[in-house]
């Protein structure tokens, strides 16, 4: 399984190869599936999210341009799907853990995702990126550290900034919204 490249992968999906659709799919998996079972803590809501997204990034690998990471891509397209998920199933989204003692749901039950998406979006730069990277997308600080080039405290440092950040923001939000 490993005899492929990502490239040589990306070429026979493209031709709708479904051997290597699957080999692809197999490479991938773990890694998906890992990713949307820490964010919905339910087996099957993950791997109905992981098989939506992988379907999606078959119907869209013609859309790869080989720019960044394949990975990334993937990731991006099954984040996407974890979001209408939820999107589907409830009115309010709330599967964002802040830290591991107040969930998001106990910080403003009023604001829904897309919501806390525009808080988030206001965070300095490489805050934001880290806090996405480990409280969205659920890569751990060691991993944050290699892709960004930077030291794994300093990812901590900028998680636990971008942690305090947006508790302030969304208490002055549910501040706002009583009002």
């Amino acid at each position: 399984m490993n005899k492929y490249s990502d490239k040589d992968l990306i070429k026979a999906c493209k031709k709708n190869s479904r051997k290597h659709q699957e080999i692809l799919y197999l490479k991938y998996f773990d890694t998906m599936y890992g990713m949307c079972l820490r964010q919905t803590s339910d087996e099957t809501a993950s791997m109905s999210i992981v098989n939506d997204g992988f379907l999606k990034v078959f119907k869209n690998i013609e859309k790869y341009q080989f720019k960044g990471s394949f990975e990334g891509w993937i990731r991006k397209i099954v984040y996407n799907s974890m979001i209408d998920h939820f999107r589907n199933s409830y009115s309010k989204q709330k599967f964002i853990e802040i830290d591991s003692k107040l969930k998001f749901s106990e910080i403003n039950t009023d604001i829904e995702y897309e919501e806390l998406l525009k808080i988030v979006d206001t965070l300095p730069e490489n805050s934001k990126s880290v806090f996405i990277m480990h409280a969205i997308e659920g890569y751990n600080h060691r991993e944050i550290a290699a892709i960004k080039g930077i030291p794994e405290g300093t990812s901590k440092w900028y998680l636990s900034q971008a942690k305090k950040k947006l508790k302030e923001l969304l208490s002055k939000n549910k501040l706002q919204n009583i009002i």
